[in-house]
């Protein structure tokens, strides 16, 4: 079989694969015309299918992971210490915890300091940072990781700086050989020359014959040193974009802070000193008109001040002595005021009159004033020694903070610090959402201001009746005025000091609101600054962390106008009493400055002589843990009087009133109007409130309110909100058991706590936001509770688990909608995130103590299934079941199947026996110290079967927020896990069935949820997926690994079937590639995807048809082995066993095919998500073992194959028409037939044939030849093309070599071919583009534009979602963005703002070029591996030649594009191996490439980097040796170097040839020490050729001389072309080169000209060798194009053998290559407006054409002539083309060298003016010659030599136009022939008959001269030299009768011309004389001028008319006229 097929192959028999056959049929019978990808894949399941995962555990349990060796046990199982339980302390700002320690706590106290006080309880997987979820791949990683680099050297990069090694800065013309005139004359200088270099440093073992094994072996240990380990460093990090998988652990819940300002008071001064000073300080929101902060009192005085007080103080505490505070504002606004407001002790007289003194007398006044000031003094001190605990209202002043904000600008301080502070800054408000700012001029920051310290010098005295917040509100308004009435009031004067900057990060000595010791407090001694606590001016939404309770206490106003008696000067005193006992009065007043810390009572300050007093006073209050019953807060009323007066006391009690803080177990707060009591209130008056009108009591003003008081908590203790106060009094009630009891008004006995407590749990939706959300932690705690352990009421479980879930869905939502502005980018609330992470615990469970037993848990099965009943029967009744019905539920202590389940080892009936939960204890019974019994379920079997179970609405709640409800269960779970114990159990066993059926159940609903929703809600299903998918996630770390593969598929089936029927499939694929991508995120990807157990082959279908035999190999006679092809092909048992890689390589593969839709989005997704899980096995520690990455890299095999079927879509970097399937075509065995075979096989054959299912293997050939074509599909962008073809090479250079060796020897030619191009497109993809490149991208700014317009498209054809599109807008930084649009294509950049350029810095650009130079190589390196292996497994094939050529042709592209040293050196090294083991791909078949490889060799022989040169020239030396040896003669080698040579030479710019000489004198040295062809006569060929090659490079320095003059150029390469006259390749070469050189410069005739020249040389050859009819025979089939092409037939069968070998060998020398040139010609004619040659140049064409019946290009012909000749229609005036204006230029003087006294004619462009090329030669030659040498002669008249100045350069330039005689007008007819094919031209001389130039009219004449050419114009170069003037008779006679004519056939015409030239002078003497006679005397001048020249006439013909012929013949027949023709003027100079 293998040899007939091999024999079908050779003679490209069209033949039918059994394989095809079978893909045709299934293609027919699906009846679907999608590309067989879809429906063939070896076990028959199409990839559109997700096949049936192995059973994960038991495939373990089969494979012991002691059977793995070494680093790969690690990738068998999960590391058993995955998951652990942390113990996180909870970090504690202050240095005490400041929770009570009273004894006896209730229960809502215990358990808020049980929250704040217990660690974080954390369920941590060990492994999961090294998923790319939690350490993603981003630029900056990248970054990172790609330090210590070494730089690669590249030859363009090295060329910008030529001059910076000094090896290379040899002077060029030092080596530089005479720059003579013929092209050979300079041999001997040359030799000279190349002798005395200096040679590079020659390869040590080059010359040694070692075996090619040994040779291959070194090379490859070469290549394997110092190579970077993870290629994906060096390619830019995956698209941010993309990384739906990304997450990050929350942050621990945190306290609450806004922007916080630390604010210091200095000093105060007044102009007089005579008694202290109080001051408070506050913040005030005048637009919300509230007070945010609390009161910061602060005390300035100088010692001798505080000494007056010395009789009321006590000790002072050091908390007290604050001068600075710390203020948080979490809404910054322009609105906000920093109050000041001062006090003095209470004296006689109002505030007007004690404000007084301060206002009138000035410091500067002291002397003067001394008296008064003494009396005053002494009043102070009188007054502080009686009323000094008083205090009375003094003074204000306000400071708004914006302007402070704003003047103090930006901080000057050091830029980092700065940076640090705001980055924390924008943390926090993370953590607290505070971001909703009301409008737009909210946006005021105080975080990063430049601190400022403020002189406050104007206060304004209080008055007594406008002290309230009102009106301090409305004097705040009016001080933003400009005119401000506050203006014109006189002010206080004083001098208040404050330094106002933004708080450090974590200041030092700072005291709590509660002041306690902020950490970092180094020394108890120092002076605190105190944090104040913010009021905020609208809701904060944050949890409460820490314990706080304080009670501020706001009097505001008494109105005792009504009361009788002296009641004139009134204080308050306020007291907390625990009791009606006076000694009842808790010391929990917190003290104001200079004072005790904590006071029993405190008195507001005294108004003067008011009876119905304002107060701004604030008390703060620190709540006892336990309010009972019996507190209150006492207030007092007295009477102060000022005066001391004898028998009036000091202060007289003249009223009381009272607050009982508790109602009905809830703290009273707000706003109060209290009557106030005259007499002291009766026993037992606290428990009710002062509105009773209690009996015998006397009233002020008839018990109406007279006293306004507000009071408000800021408690984590009390919730004060009535719906979360009832639920948690409930709750507590019934866990303490303590019935009956009093709720409200209603007394609950057992019975009715129930129903209270469901209406309670419904009513909790109804709590408000703020303190819904601070209690969030308390409430779901609780919540969880009643779940887990349903209370036991009256004896019997109250089952709340359904209640207690809808209430947890409606508070998750609730918080949720709270914090909508902080969700993070997939929608989760991160507080509720934080609440799961570290606050959830299960109840009862102590972590601390995992040793000792676990609360008891009691069976109960409330809806308890029996044991036959289906489960879905189940699911249906139990929506109908009240959850709650006491009969239904079991009672506690009642075990039903639980033992019998733990008895049973294996057997898990998912249907039968259900059980809910079992004994985590060894007694059965509840232990006695429990207060009650209770059952415990588990939370995640509840929670799951609550979702189930759930009715719609709660649904709906649920689902919006899913994600939460699976991370409880997933924590659950974790710990169920941990704290049980069970991590040992097999993980089948870990759940229970019923469980295991909950969740499937739910993960299906919520995947039909995201199905169903996708374009109703996108953005919802989009979150929902991401959830399932996360949660699926972490189940494979918890459960039945094989369980949750089947959901996964089973959630697969269910998409598949939508998408059959969805109207935007692509919205719902693009969800099922997030949903792959996040389930192959998990840390243990690589281990869940089974990489160390075989792949087990399919079994074959049938025994008659083989599955193995359906394809056979190219390499082994027998089949491929089918383990190693399912390997390589996305086969059933790969994606069997490699399920998760399966999965995502099969999104690949159909987002990839060319019917799929929405592409460019999906491949973009689809290739992201491969690149960034490679890039995650890179970073991974856990693979760096090259084992075990090759073990990860079989995951990813069938991507080769993926890669190599999208070829023909992916982007062409190697840019050219059909480059893609360069190799593949070249290898394919019958491109045309295999397309349409489907059309050539009989249906019932081919169903027999197709019996089984398709081979392994076969999909691989779906695409063949030009089948492709036709549904190719949308092809790849660049950037993912790129992507995609840096993932290939991660697998090939991870890959297990003879692996991939096995794969390469299954592969079919055609598949291997494609497999080829893959990598020359590598190399394309990756080619280094130098640092200009990247300073060019740098200034390209609209890169970014592109990618915000694709994601507009996305977004409006619905593939995305809105929000999603909002976050990932706010993640964009992708550097590129992605080109593949959809719809518009306008201009790109037109709305992109310049303002977004990003430009980069030198480094970042060095850094760039640095990456991509390690990427160049890199790739290279991999191809280069690829393609050894390619090599090893083609060793011993047949088909060796065609796939070698093919190799080879990869190699020459890698080391002709821009590569570094590094990989040169290997490429090369690879390259002589390759020519030493096959010397016959080069030297038997094709010469193409042998000629590539010699080019690529000498360019690389140029470079200007020494270790490249070293290389190339010994690859260069061995291919001659090579070449030698095979036979005695290196023909062919020289010959393609020699050409090479030339064409290097002609067409690069930048060619160094100092270096090239230098490599050429190394190969001399290398064959002068070649001992083994020491005897023959190589050595001497060697120099001969490189002796040859040196004068070529001499040409080539006087080519780079005339780099600048164009003209001398073009005669230079003609020079050089002459010279290969004897050599016809290197003659082509050179004339191609000539062609080039003229397209270049627009000289497109001339082009043509050069082509039709090659192609004459080609006929010449070619009629040399056979003699076709077809074909022109040589250069005169061409003379109608131009007479100048016969000068191509030169060459002689002396000169040319044809068969020599090495001659003529190019590709140019065929028939196809005739074609080709002759092709060349006509466009260039066609470009010139030639088009009448171009009809003569297809006549030569269309007969070959026609020969080789190839209609399709005689059709384009034929088209192209109908073109032409409709154009020369057109044009037929002439007037519309312009051919060429012509010049007459001579040159003249020594400094011209060659062309001293040479005279051209120049062809220019047309329309050229005189002036033109006059300017443009001065200009040329004077900067060349220098100023002043050049001259233009300004006449046409000829130039004497002898009148000229040695030292200069003349040029004369003349305008000459085409000259035509009579006779030739005759056929030149139209303006084409007129200027085309010139050889004569004419200019006139202008001359009088005096002598002169110009004269009058009359006297005017002019002189006639025609000009002949060495060639017609056009012609290959631009200017041609004149070899003929004509000036008239006497010319014609130098000419022709000079010398007597060797013929004598001739000597009679020769006589006859003599004949006539004596008649001529005889008839011009007869003239003169008549003349004579006949003029006047105004004539006699001219006559005398026409004598002297007749004179001079007869002298110069005298000897020739007088000389002898010898004896004249007999007459000829041929006529004067063709004796004379011009032709035959010319001198024959060739």
């Amino acid at each position: 079989m293998a040899a007939a097929e091999r024999r079908a192959f050779a003679h490209k028999i069209n033949r039918t694969v059994a394989a095809e056959v079978r893909k045709q049929v299934s293609r027919e019978r699906s009846g679907s015309p999608h590309s067989s990808r879809r429906s063939s894949s070896s076990l028959g399941v199409p990839l559109t299918e997700v096949v049936e995962p192995l059973d994960f555990e038991d495939v373990l349990l089969s494979r012991p992971p002691d059977a793995e060796p070494g680093p790969l046990r690690e990738l068998v199982e999960f590391p058993a210490d995955d998951l652990e339980l942390l113990l996180r302390p909870r970090e504690c700002r202050t240095t005490e915890p400041g929770i009570p320690e009273e004894g006896k706590l209730d229960a809502q106290v215990r358990a808020a300091v049980e929250m704040y006080t217990e660690d974080w309880i954390i369920a941590h997987r060990r492994y999961q940072h090294l998923s790319a979820a939690y350490s993603p791949i981003t630029t900056e990683t990248q970054r990172e990781r790609q330090r210590g680099l070494s730089r690669q050297v590249f030859e363009q990069d090295a060329s910008g700086d030529e001059k910076a090694s000094p090896e290379d800065a040899d002077d060029p013309r030092h080596c530089s050989g005479s720059p003579d005139d013929t092209p050979r004359s300079s041999g001997a200088s040359g030799i000279f020359d190349l002798r005395n270099l200096a040679a590079d440093s020659l390869l040590p073992s080059l010359l040694e014959r070692a075996a090619p094994e040994d040779v291959d072996r070194r090379n490859e240990a070469l290549r394997r040193q110092n190579r970077p380990r993870a290629l994906l460093t060096l390619y830019p990090a995956p698209d941010e974009d993309e990384a739906v998988e990304r997450c990050s652990h929350p942050e621990p819940p945190q306290e609450h802070f806004g922007q916080r300002i630390l604010v210091k008071c200095l000093s105060l001064k007044f102009e007089i000193e005579i008694e202290p000073i109080f001051g408070i300080l506050a913040l005030y929101d005048v637009r919300e008109k509230k007070k945010i902060s609390e009161n910061f009192y602060f005390d300035l005085n100088s010692d001798s001040m505080k000494g007056l007080l010395r009789a009321h103080g006590t000790h002072p505490a050091i908390s007290t002595l604050a001068r600075s505070a710390i203020f948080s504002v979490t809404y910054p606004s322009p609105d906000i005021f920093l109050v000041i407001k001062l006090e003095k002790v209470l004296q006689q007289g109002d505030i007007s009159e004690c404000c007084e003194p301060y206002m009138v007398m000035k410091e500067v006044d002291t002397a003067k004033n001394k008296e008064k000031l003494e009396k005053l003094r002494l009043a102070a001190e009188q007054f502080c020694t009686r009323l000094g605990r008083y205090r009375m209202p003094f003074a204000w002043t306000a400071v708004h903070l914006a302007n402070i904000v704003s003047s103090a600008g930006p901080p000057d301080r050091d830029p980092d610090s700065d940076g640090e502070r705001r980055s924390t800054w924008t943390d926090r408000r993370r953590r607290g959402p505070q971001d909703r700012t009301s409008s737009g001029d909210d946006a005021c920051s105080f975080s990063g201001f430049r601190p400022a310290t403020l002189t406050v010098t104007n206060f304004f005295k209080q008055e007594a009746e406008r002290l309230s917040d009102e009106d301090l509100f409305k004097f705040l308004a009016d001080m933003r005025r400009p005119s401000s009435l506050l203006r014109r009031l006189r002010p206080v004067t004083a001098q208040l000091k404050i330094d106002i900057s933004p708080a450090p990060e974590n200041p030092h000595f700072c005291l709590s609101p509660e002041l306690l010791h902020v950490k970092p407090y180094p020394d108890p001694r120092g002076r605190p600054t105190k944090e104040i606590l913010e009021f905020p001016a609208r809701e904060v939404y944050a949890p409460h962390t820490s314990y706080r309770n304080l009670l501020f206490v706001y009097p505001h106003s008494l109105n005792f106008s009504s009361r009788q008696g002296s009641v004139r000067n009134l204080a308050v005193r306020v007291q907390y009493m625990a009791g009606e006992d006076p000694s009842q009065a808790l010391p929990v007043i917190f003290g104001k400055s200079s004072c005790s810390e904590f006071t029993r009572e405190a008195f507001t300050p005294v108004v003067y002589h008011n009876k119905s007093p304002e107060f701004y006073e604030e008390f703060k209050l620190r709540l006892p843990a336990c309010v009972t019953d019996n507190h209150h807060l006492l207030f007092t009323f007295y009477h102060i009087s000022c005066q001391p007066r004898p028998g009036t006391a000091l202060e007289t009690p003249v009223g009381f009133t009272w607050i009982p803080l508790l109602q009905h177990g809830r703290l009273r707060t707000g706003p109060f109007c209290l009557p106030v009591s005259v007499d002291q209130p009766p026993p037992s008056y606290s428990v009710l409130t002062p509105d009773v009108a209690l009996p015998g009591m006397r009233w002020v003003d008839g018990h109406k309110g007279v006293f306004s008081v507000e009071l408000t908590a800021v408690s984590s203790v009390h919730p004060q909100d009535p719906h979360l106060d009832k639920f948690f009094t409930l709750v507590h009630v019934l866990e303490e058991g303590a019935f009956p009891f009093r709720l409200k008004d209603a007394v609950l006995s057992e019975g009715t706590v129930e129903q209270e407590l469901r209406a309670s749990l419904a009513a909790l939706r109804l709590a408000s936001p703020e303190p819904l959300v601070a209690f969030s932690h308390h409430v779901l705690d609780k919540l969880v509770r009643l779940v887990v352990r349903p209370p036991i009421i009256g004896g019997q479980i109250v089952n709340l688990g359904r209640g207690a879930f809808e209430a947890m869905a409606h508070v998750v939502s609730l918080v949720h909608r709270s914090l909508e502005a902080a969700q993070d980018a997939r929608g989760h609330c991160p507080l509720l995130a934080a609440y799961v992470h570290y606050a959830f615990r299960l109840p009862g469970t102590e972590p601390s103590l995992p040793g000792g037993a676990p609360p008891v848990t009691v069976q109960s099965t409330t809806l308890a299934r029996g044991p036959g009943r289906p489960a879905s029967l189940y699911l249906a009744r139990s929506k109908s079941i009240s959850s709650s019905n006491p009969d239904l539920a079991v009672a506690p202590g009642s075990v039903d199947d639980e033992v019998s389940r733990i008895l049973a080892s294996k057997a898990i009936d998912h249907c039968s026996s259900r059980p809910s939960s079992y004994f985590e204890g060894s007694s059965l019974a509840p232990p006695a110290t429990q207060p009650r019994p209770t059952v415990q379920k588990l939370l995640h079997e509840e929670l799951a079967l609550q979702w189930v179970v759930s009715g719609s609405t709660v649904r709906e709640a649920i689902l919006q927020h899913a994600w939460f409800f699976f991370q409880l269960m997933v924590k659950s779970m974790t710990l169920h896990l941990l704290l049980g114990q069970r991590l040992d159990t097999p993980r089948k066993l870990r759940f229970p069935g019923r469980f295991l059926d909950d969740i499937a159940a739910l993960v299906g609903s919520v995947g039909l949820e995201v199905i169903t929703r996708v374009h109703k809600d996108a953005e919802l299903a989009e979150r929902l997926n991401a959830s399932l998918a996360f949660f699926l996630s972490d189940l494979l770390s918890l459960t039945d690994r094989g369980f949750v593969f089947s959901l996964v598929r089973a959630h697969y089936k269910q998409v598949a079937t939508r998408l059959l029927s969805a109207p935007n499939p692509v919205a719902l694929l693009t969800l099922r590639m997030d949903f792959t991508r996040i389930l192959c995120s998990h840390e243990h990807y690589v281990t869940l995807n089974l990489p160390c157990c075989p792949l087990s082959p399919p079994a074959s279908p049938s025994p008659s048809i083989s599955s193995t035999t359906s394809q056979s190999s190219t390499f082994s006679s027998q089949a491929p082995d089918p383990k190693v092809t399912s390997m390589f092909e996305l086969s059933g048992p790969f994606r069997q066993q490699h399920f998760l890689a399966g999965l995502l390589l099969t999104e690949l593969a159909l987002a990839l095919e060319p019917e799929a839709e929405g592409v460019s989005l999906l491949h973009k997704k689809a290739i992201s998500a491969v690149h960034s899980l490679l890039c995650g096995h890179d970073a991974d520690p856990r693979y760096t073992d090259a084992t075990v990455k090759a073990r990860v890299a079989e995951l990813y095999l069938p991507l080769l194959s993926l890669a190599r079927d999208t070829l023909p879509r992916l982007h062409d970097f190697a840019e050219g028409p059909g480059q893609r399937s360069r190799l593949a075509s070249m290898l394919d065995s019958d491109t045309e037939g295999e397309g349409d075979i489907g059309g050539t096989i009989n249906p019932s054959v081919a169903m027999a044939i197709a019996g089984g299912p398709l081979a392994p293997g076969s999909r691989a050939s779906i695409s063949q030849g030009p089948a492709t074509a036709s549904r190719s599909g949308c092809p790849l962008s660049a950037e993912s093309s790129r992507t995609l073809l840096v993932c290939v090479l991660w697998v090939l250079k991870n890959a297990e070599p003879a692996l991939l060796q096995r794969w390469a020897a299954d592969l079919a030619l055609p598949q291997l071919g494609r497999l080829l191009d893959l990598l020359y497109l590598c190399l394309a993809a990756f080619e280094y583009k130098g640092k200009k490149a990247f300073e060019r991208i740098n200034s390209l700014t609209f890169k970014k534009s592109l990618d915000m317009k694709a994601r507009l498209e996305e977004a409006i054809l619905g593939t995305i979602g809105a929000r999603q599109e909002m976050v990932r807008r706010s993640r964009e930084r992708s550097p590129f963005g992605n080109q593949e649009n959809v719809r518009w294509r306008k201009s790109i950049t037109h709305w992109k703002q310049t303002s977004d350029r990003v430009d980069k810095t030198k480094d970042e650009i060095e850094h760039e070029a640095l990456v991509d130079g390690n990427l160049a190589t890199e790739a290279s390196l991999v191809v280069l591996d690829t393609l050894e292996i390619i090599v090893q497994t083609v060793m011993l094939s047949e088909a060796r030649e065609s796939i070698l050529g093919a190799v080879l042709k990869v190699v020459l592209y890698s080391l002709g594009s821009a590569q570094s040293a590094l990989f040169l050196q290997h490429g090369l090294a690879t390259q002589r191996a390759l020519v030493s083991k096959f010397p016959e791909l080069l030297f038997e078949e094709d010469t193409e490439l042998c000629a590539d490889l010699c080019l690529r060799l000498l360019r690389h022989c140029g470079s200007r980097i020494s270790a490249i040169r070293t290389h190339a020239s010994a690859s260069l030396y061995l291919l001659m040796r090579q070449n030698f040896e095979i036979g005695n003669n290196f023909a062919r080698v020289k010959m393609q170097v020699t050409m090479s040579l030339s064409s290097l030479v002609g067409t690069t710019q930048n060619f160094s040839e100092e270096h090239l000489r230098r490599s050429l004198k190394t190969i001399l040295t290398y064959a002068e020490e070649d001992v083994g062809l020491r005897d023959s006569t190589f050595a001497e060929q060697v120099q001969d050729l490189m002796f040859n090659l040196h004068m070529i490079l001499t040409d080539t320095v006087k080519m780079k001389e005339h780099q600048e003059d164009p003209e001398m150029l073009i005669d230079l390469m003609y020079r050089i072309a002459r010279g290969y006259q004897g050599s016809p390749d290197l003659r082509l070469t050179w004339l191609q080169n000539m062609a080039g050189k003229h397209a270049e410069l627009g000289n497109h005739a001339e082009a043509a000209q050069c082509m039709v020249h090659a192609a004459a040389l080609v006929a010449e050859y070619l009629a040399l060798l056979e003699d076709s009819r077809h074909l022109p025979v040589g250069c005169v089939s061409f003379q109608n194009i131009s007479s100048n092409v016969l000068e191509e037939s030169a060459i002689s069968d002396d000169i040319l053998s044809p068969d020599e070998e090495g001659f003529c060998s190019g590709k140019h020398f065929t028939e196809l290559g005739l074609v080709g040139l002759l092709e060349q010609a006509a466009t260039y004619f066609t470009m010139g407006g030639l088009y009448e040659a171009v009809n003569e140049v297809y006549k030569t064409l269309i007969p070959i054409l026609e020969a080789h019946r190839d209609y399709k290009k005689l059709a384009a012909v034929h088209g192209k002539l109908q073109e032409a000749f409709t154009k020369i229609m057109h044009q037929s005036s002439g007037w519309e083309r312009v051919f060429g204006t012509y010049f007459r230029v001579g040159f003249y003087g020594s400094r011209f060298g060659d062309l001293d006294e040479q005279e051209f004619v120049y062809k220019e462009p047309s329309i050229t003016k005189l002036a033109e090329i006059s300017h443009r030669l001065e200009e040329f030659y004077t900067e060349r010659f220098g100023e002043d040498v050049v001259e233009i002669v300004k006449d046409s008249n000829p130039v004497d030599k002898a009148k000229l100045d040695p030292q200069k350069a003349y040029i004369q330039i003349t305008y000459v136009e085409p000259h035509f005689d009579t006779y030739e007008l005759k056929d030149r007819v139209t303006y084409f022939d007129r200027n085309y094919g010139l050889r004569t031209f004419l200019f006139c001389t202008p001359f009088t008959p005096d002598g002169r130039a110009h004269g009058e009219l009359p006297e005017q004449h002019k002189r006639k001269t025609l000009l002949s050419t060495d060639h017609a114009f056009p012609y290959i170069k631009t200017r041609i030299r004149v070899c003929h003037r004509e000036e008239g008779p006497l010319e014609v006679a130098q000419v022709f009768l000079t010398e007597i004519p060797e013929d004598p056939k001739l000597f009679r015409h020769h006589n006859k011309l003599r004949l006539c030239f004596k008649d001529f002078c005889k008839k011009c003497e007869d003239a003169l004389r008549k003349n004579k006679a006949l003029i006047g005397p105004d004539q006699k001048e001219y006559h005398r001028e026409l004598e002297r020249n007749y004179t001079r006439l007869r002298e110069a013909l005298q000897p020739l008319l007088t000389q002898r012929l010898p004896q004249l013949l007999a007459p000829t027949t041929a006529s004067l006229r063709n004796s004379l023709h011009r032709a035959s003027f010319r001198k024959a100079d060739v």
